[in-house]
């Protein structure tokens, strides 16, 4: 499955401010661009969408940046997806130009919509805490060292 940039950005962002703002600090577009290697042009606008998703809001001043709206564990990757690009977990269907054909309607609802279905209810349930713990467990595993 492809996603584009715009939706890997927005995930990588949200996450990274999910975890550098836990003590209730700011995070600034430029620090999660340097750390995450995002252009902080591009970053700008895909947190202007997430802050009009309302997943993250605004703090102005010398300690300004971003902080979530609402917590990690009441915010789901399914809303995130929808925010970013609508079109990923939409159902598949048949375009205007195209008549209606048996076989393309039962590859679509023996295998996309399906697994469109399956896509939705598992993002339903992945919320950015979910993330966060991955995220944590993956450097834990990181600095692993072993010694012989």
């Amino acid at each position: 499955m492809k996603i584009s940039t715009r939706v890997e950005y927005g995930l990588l962002a949200l996450t990274d401010i999910a975890i550098y703002s836990e003590k209730g600090e700011a995070v600034s577009s430029a620090d999660i661009a340097e750390r995450q290697s995002i252009s902080q042009k591009y970053l700008e606008q895909i947190m202007l969408a997430l802050r009009q998703g309302g997943f993250v809001k605004g703090q102005k001043g010398s300690r300004g940046g971003y902080q979530l709206s609402r917590p990690a564990e009441k915010i789901y990757l399914s809303e995130i997806l929808n925010a970013l690009d609508n079109s990923i977990l939409a159902d598949s269907c048949e375009t205007e130009n195209e008549p209606a054909n048996e076989i393309r309607e039962s590859v679509n609802t023996c295998l996309w919509d399906k697994l469109n279905a399956y896509m939705r209810s598992f993002t339903e349930q992945l919320s950015l805490a979910d993330l966060m713990r991955e995220c944590r467990n993956a450097d834990g595993r990181k600095n692993i060292m072993y010694y012989i």
